[in-house]
């Protein structure tokens, strides 16, 4: 222990050295300096890398070392959450990051296969101190051997530890068949299935950790993309990167993939499974193909040298040759719009310029162009070209389509309306992939915009050249004050020209790589994890699937736990439009998190419509049993169950249908709950969406048939220590063999003595 605290202040030392060597470097690359555009670049980057490494270099604080590797051949490294090295000139390793190659035997050694190792010791600390060491001795023939294996004493730990309300990442307790996902090669998409409890959400969020250390140089210019089903879990996870000194990583719902909208409405189911539809796509392209339209019978723009008449025939030219582009709409526009003045301008050339004698047309090319010009500056051309191929944005087109649904049956086009005069200005998160793919359908024109960015550059460079005149006429009136001296004087104009001196006013772009996609929609990312990713609708994986180009993907989720209407559930479904069969399958089995007596009660929920399921096989126990209470007073009941299982550490969640979530959170006042509940909060209450991918050491579930199934089996997989159930009417099947808690069973109470009617009575 002395010897490991020695080093461990020695570490702390260093840590700090190099947290001050970090900042100075920022402030340092900060510094104004050269102002070309590759000096600039090159300030960026530095700025980047530089604040990248301190953000590692504060993350490393918490358990910086955890663990100590000791080889038979007399070979020993420390290995931590990040790599140090000695300021000496070899930059001898202090630490090694748990990341790097020569770490694996820490999660892979066993005695049977022990990889080199004599010894492998875990190390607790807490602020800088060590407070316990595990060994395992992994050489079997040695003499000092117990049998004793440490690294399940630290696992069991791990996963006993009262929970805080945010997801720890589990460097010190990666098991071999986690390690290998973790490592997994960055080809193609890998999809990770497990049943709740099996960590796959922290061995994705660890995999794009290693992702980052592995192909830093690649994935650190384009960002890694992790997806999640709700932003109560994205606060969960919100410390796991962080923490392992990964700072070039978005995280985003489906609700939020699209710039500039969060969805923040909600569907009906049917709407939901609706809209999340592939026929969707087809049914947004042709309701964009319907907005180009023909005029009927014609359309008369009044002109003061006549009338011109835009008849079926031009507009329908003009559209075909448009649509020949294969361009989206919005960007296909200026091709319809030129046809149509091209049209307009022939028929006012042969109006003004016919000779009255027959000969040829009296105009030259110069007045032509100049009709051209004048009859696409009339406000009567364009508003005849915004009728007839209007520009559009998504959200335009998108609302206008679910004001009145076309292309449809039906009894889809029912479900999904929404009346403009009805919907309050709220997006869902159905709505935001048919706002990718209108955004894909309409393109954006940005030559206005680009032209005006022009516009604006040669304004600066004008200004320059101003700034470079005044330089040189005070250079002149300099040389005449000296000129009896023979030293030469350099101005401003003798250094740099006007372009140059314009790029100085320009504001260079300091934002991360993951800042600048969240602003993108056609941000291409290096790396994309998405978690409960067999609830994503198909129309969602299009939208996925363009900021994925490479298909570089970390698919987590289980079949088992679809509740969504829209959900594909199969991987097989997901994937086949998309990667064929070019996608690699690995399942975890171990259920670390959930104790055997509740996955045995969840389980039978799943059985009861699926009798060949099995859930993954729990590695722990408690002597909490389930329990289930009946009750005529629900808000009540649960307001006196949560005062009778909350403890002083760890944290509970009642988990309840949406619909009573009202009524609980009135008999509930000290709980969190809402849109984004804070989950550090001793009580929490949530919908089973929300409890999606969440843990808490203990669970109530209130009126569980009132659930779906999938989201029964949710919720009763969130608890780590114990389960309660609170209902009203019959329970579910499954649940019907729950006993009573024993704090509800009445004491039996002591024998009463008849007195004999002749006795005297007290009184």
């Amino acid at each position: 222990m002395r010897r490991e605290q020695e080093f461990m202040d020695l570490l702390h030392d260093r840590l700090t050295e190099l947290r001050a060597g970090a900042e100075a470097a920022v402030a340092e690359a900060m510094t104004p300096g050269g102002n070309t555009y590759q000096a600039r670049l090159e300030r960026d980057i530095l700025v980047a890398e530089r604040s990248g490494l301190l953000a590692a270099f504060n993350s490393g604080e918490h358990g910086l070392c955890f663990g100590r590797l000791t080889y038979r051949d007399g070979r020993d490294h420390h290995i931590g959450r990040i790599g140090i090295r000695r300021d000496d000139a070899e930059r001898t390793p202090l630490v090694i990051d748990w990341r790097a190659e020569v770490a694996r035997p820490f999660y892979l050694a066993t005695g049977h296969t022990p990889m080199g190792l004599r010894r492998r010791r875990h190390i607790s600390s807490e602020k800088g101190r060590v407070t316990d060491l595990q060994d395992e001795l992994l050489d079997l023939t040695d003499p000092e051997r117990t049998g004793h294996e440490a690294s399940d004493a630290v696992l069991l730990a791990a996963v006993d530890a009262a929970r805080t309300g945010r997801m720890h990442d589990i460097v010190q307790t990666i098991q071999a068949e986690q390690d290998r996902i973790i490592r997994a090669p960055h080809h193609g998409v890998l999809v990770v299935e497990g049943g709740p409890g099996t960590g796959k959400t922290v061995v994705a969020l660890h995999r794009a950790a290693y992702l980052l250390y592995a192909h830093r140089e690649q994935l650190a210019r384009r960002a890694v993309l992790v997806v999640g089903p709700n932003p109560a879990f994205l606060g969960y996870i919100g410390e796991v990167l962080p923490s392992l000194g990964e700072t070039g990583v978005m995280t985003a719902t489906p609700g939020e993939l699209f710039p500039g909208v969060t969805a923040t409405g909600t569907d009906t189911p049917e709407a939901a499974e609706v809209k999340g539809r592939t026929e969707m796509a087809d049914v947004l392209s042709r309701f964009v193909r319907d907005r180009q339209t023909l005029p009927e019978p014609g359309t008369v723009i009044p002109h003061e040298d006549g009338d011109l008449l835009l008849d079926p025939d031009i507009v329908t030219l003009a559209r075909h040759q448009a649509r020949e582009t294969r361009l989206p709409h919005n960007l296909a526009r200026p091709h319809f719009a030129f046809q149509i003045i091209d049209a307009l301008t022939a028929q006012l050339t042969e109006r003004i310029g016919a000779d009255p004698y027959g000969g040829p047309n009296l105009l030259g090319p110069d007045d032509i162009a100049q009709l051209g010009t004048a009859v696409a500056a009339d406000p009567a051309v364009r508003s005849a070209v915004e009728e007839l191929w209007p520009q559009l944005t998504p959200q335009q087109l998108l609302a206008d389509f679910l004001d009145d649904p076309v292309h449809l049956s039906e009894a889809d086009a029912a479900a999904i309306r929404r009346p403009r005069a009805e919907w309050n200005g709220e997006w869902t998160t159905a709505d935001v992939p048919l706002l990718d793919e209108a955004a894909e359908l309409l393109g954006e024109d940005d030559s206005a915009a680009r032209a005006a960015a022009e516009a604006e550059r040669q304004e600066r460079v004008a200004y320059a050249e101003g700034v470079l005149e005044l330089s040189y006429g005070s250079r002149t009136q300099e040389f005449e004050d000296r000129e009896d001296e023979d030293s030469e004087v350099l101005a401003a104009h003798d250094l740099i020209d006007a372009e140059r001196l314009a790029e100085r006013a320009e504001e260079a772009d300091h934002r991360t790589a993951a800042e600048r996609a969240a602003a993108d929609r056609t941000w291409a990312f290096g790396h994309i994890i998405v978690d409960e990713a067999q609830e994503l609708s198909a129309m969602a994986w299009r939208m996925l699937m363009r900021r994925s180009p490479t298909r570089s993907m970390t698919l987590v989720g289980d079949p088992a736990q679809t509740a969504e209407p829209g959900g594909c559930g199969s991987w097989d479904k997901i994937l086949a439009p998309y990667a064929e069969d070019r996608w690699e399958h690995v399942r975890l089995g171990v259920n670390y998190r959930t104790p055997a007596q509740v996955m045995e009660t969840a389980a039978r929920v799943l059985r009861a419509a699926d009798p060949s399921f099995e859930p993954p096989r729990s590695i722990r126990s408690t002597d909490a049993r389930p329990w289930a209470l009946r009750t005529g007073d629900l808000p009540g009941a649960v307001a006196d169950a949560v005062t009778r299982e909350a403890s002083g550490e760890g944290r509970l969640a009642v988990i309840a249908p949406d619909a009573r979530l009202d009524a609980l959170a009135k008999a509930l006042p000290t709980a969190s709950w809402g849109p984004n509940p804070d989950l550090t909060n001793p009580v929490v209450l949530l919908g089973p969406r929300q409890a999606k991918g969440l843990e808490f050491d203990t669970v109530l579930v209130a009126e569980p048939a009132e659930f779906g199934t999938s989201d029964l089996y949710v919720a009763l997989t969130r608890a780590t220590q114990r389960l309660g159930v609170l209902h009203t009417g019959p329970l579910p099947p499954g649940l019907a063999d729950l006993p009573v808690p024993e704090s509800a069973v009445p004491e039996t109470p002591a024998p009463v003595t008849p007195v004999p009617e002749t006795a005297e009575r007290p009184g």
